[in-house]
């Protein structure tokens, strides 16, 4: 059955993204481009609670009244339950949020079509491999936060064990709780073991940690995309035959598991999509407003980037190779502006995308005015609107230590730093010429400013023909600091 247009809403996929392993964000990146290619929705965004843009920054990113948002997520635990919908400011599936409907779906990883992929990726890894000699090993994190971070695990287990599949044992087994991952070799009694990761992305667990785990390696690796292969099945240990995959997240068919829960949503709300979009449907703000300062300044400016237009098209270049363009790399295509914003000069990963470490030579040409919009929000998430929506005096900044202060878990002691710590920290975090190129709107608290080095990060000018860089609230690099910094002032008074 083919999944149902959403003419006039947004779709927004929500990962988990990392400040350090490059390879977390890109299965939500690419189900998305997938979605997007389809034509389904009005708008198809991602948003991260480890990277760009993040979860409040979205909604200025995303123009449509109507968003679904689908945690691109393996359980629906102490993230989906807690972190996002505190971050999204939902607070029931169906949400309304100033003049905007937010449909909160459940998680991809809980969806009974995950069945399919995790016996389609076992049968990729072992090809002929007869399931009647194999045991089968779905392998998670495991929590203490949450009880049900393992429930999508046990639920997979148990339908893949009573659903006639024909594997001589289905097992479940984690990182951080028993029956553990480590003990594999323990726990299963059959010549053939096949591990199947249930994480969303080949990152830091499934591609480094979990192979030491199972005696792969020695010593946790390089992350996935700095290696030609995966890896090389099968593994011949403690005298079994071992097949690791890749992760469950990573597979092409995932896009349509996001789309089967925006179904099961409209299904279980009653909720019936508008076959088409009105003949008149009011254009995309963020166009018009972009257009209008095209117009104005040739060329215009954002951040690193200069933006040329021509004619019908554009180009985009590094501000500093506009003396010397004959010799730069072309590109062509929204996407390639993801793949450019990815790595620095020296190749390593740019979580940041407001860093001021913007590679050099290259030209991205764009034909239409939509794909100039989201190479500039891969390079620059959530810039365009922010600046539109500040200029129009609609954009709310939220203050430190409010944003501190929702934090939960491994971060709810953040808002215990001193002020002076958090003026020193701003300052240090945030210094525009190595850390971040954005002007920070928001204070200290709602009565009291930032001061010292914080303050010169609040009053960073821009010319006219330049698109503001703009931050309405602290960042994830913000909050993991303030951690540290807490968690010193905790350990320093016991």
């Amino acid at each position: 059955m083919s999944p149902a247009p959403h003419p006039t809403a947004a779709l927004v996929i929500i990962g988990h993204g990392s400040t350090l392993n490059p390879d977390s964000s890109a299965p939500t990146y690419h189900h998305a481009d997938e979605i997007r290619r389809r034509g389904l929705f009005a708008e198809v965004a991602c948003t991260f609670w480890k990277e760009e843009p993040g979860m409040r920054d979205v909604y200025a990113m995303v123009q449509s009244r109507e968003i679904y948002l689908v945690p691109n997520f393996i359980s629906e635990g102490y993230f989906c339950q807690q972190v996002l919908p505190r971050e999204l400011q939902v607070t029931a599936p169906i949400t309304q949020l100033g003049d905007r409907t937010l449909y909160y779906c459940d998680p991809v990883g809980i969806h009974p079509n995950m069945t399919r992929l995790i016996l389609q990726r076992a049968d990729e890894v072992a090809p002929g491999v007869p399931r009647d000699q194999t045991c089968l090993i779905i392998v998670g994190h495991g929590t203490s936060l949450n009880e049900n971070s393992t429930k999508a695990i046990k639920d997979q287990v148990q339908l893949i064990r009573e659903g006639g599949y024909g594997f001589a044992e289905v097992l479940d087994a984690y990182m951080e709780e028993a029956p553990f991952i480590a003990d594999w070799a323990k726990v299963s009694h059959v010549e053939n073991v096949v591990v199947v990761p249930f994480f969303i992305a080949d990152g830091l667990h499934s591609y480094q940690d979990i192979p030491v785990m199972l005696g792969m390696e020695a010593e946790v690796g390089a992350a996935a995309s700095q290696r030609e292969v995966f890896r090389h099945n099968p593994h011949h240990l403690q005298g079994r035959t071992l097949y690791y995959s890749s992760a469950i997240g990573t597979e092409a068919l995932m896009a349509d598991v996001v789309l089967d829960q925006v179904a099961a949503f409209d299904q279980r709300h009653s909720i019936t999509p508008v076959a088409s979009a009105p003949d008149e449907s009011p254009a995309n703000p963020i166009a018009a407003w972009l257009t209008e300062h095209l117009a104005q300044h040739d060329p215009l400016y954002i951040g690193q980037v200069a933006i040329i237009p021509n004619a019908s098209s554009y180009r985009l270049l590094h501000r500093d190779d506009l003396t010397n363009s004959s010799a730069l790399t072309q590109h062509r295509g929204s996407i390639a502006a993801r793949d450019i914003a990815f790595t620095d000069e020296h190749n390593a990963f740019r979580p940041l995308k407001t860093a001021p470490t913007l590679r050099r030579g290259w030209e991205l040409h764009l034909d239409t005015l939509a794909d100039l919009i989201l190479a500039l929000d891969h390079l620059y998430p959530a810039a365009l609107g922010m600046a539109m929506h500040h200029q129009r005096g609609s954009l709310e900044s939220v203050p430190l230590r409010t944003t501190l202060a929702r934090q939960t878990g491994m971060y709810r002691r953040t808002n215990t730093i001193l002020d002076d710590q958090a003026m020193s920290m701003v300052g240090k975090v945030c210094a525009t010429a190595t850390k971040c190129q954005r002007r920070i709107l928001w204070p200290l608290t709602p009565d009291q400013p930032l001061t010292d080095a914080a303050a010169e990060k609040a009053t960073v000018q821009h010319a006219s023909n330049e698109i503001p860089l703009l931050c309405c609230e602290a960042c994830t690099h913000i909050v993991g600091e303030a951690r540290k910094i807490a968690k010193a002032n905790f350990e320093a008074s016991k």
